[in-house]
Formats: C-alpha cells, sequence, structure tokens
C-alpha cells in the first residue's frame, strides 16, 4: 500500500484496531500505525497532514 491508497488503508486499521475511535486519534499515532501496516510500502515521510486527515476521515466513514 501507498499513502495514495486512502480507503484499503482505513480499511486495515479498521480492521487492526477494531475499539479504536477514529475521530480521538493525534496524528502521530496515526502516521505511526499506518507506517506499521504490514502492507505498507511507501515513503514515511510523505505522509503529510492533508493524506492524514483522508485517512482518517475514511477510517471514521468505514467505523460507521
Amino acid at each position: 500500500m501507498k499513502w495514495s491508497d486512502v480507503l484499503d488503508i482505513a480499511i486495515e486499521l479498521y480492521e487492526t484496531h477494531p475499539d479504536v475511535d477514529p475521530t480521538t486519534v493525534r496524528f502521530t499515532d496515526l502516521h505511526n500505525w499506518v507506517v506499521d501496516l504490514p502492507d505498507f510500502d511507501d515513503d514515511h515521510h510523505r505522509g503529510g497532514e492533508k493524506v492524514l486527515e483522508a485517512i482518517q476521515q475514511a477510517w471514521i466513514d468505514e467505523a460507521r
């Protein structure tokens, strides 16, 4: 997965952290969780605020 795979990342986060409310996750934690996903294979430094916001929103949508 790459940073651009926002929906796939959100689904993986939802499955990996089912008891977490995504609205309460800090971006620093979100970034670390994304780069720790087993299928994630992208430059760790490319995950800026905009992409993290998109991932968090997709995760919120997935959790609903």
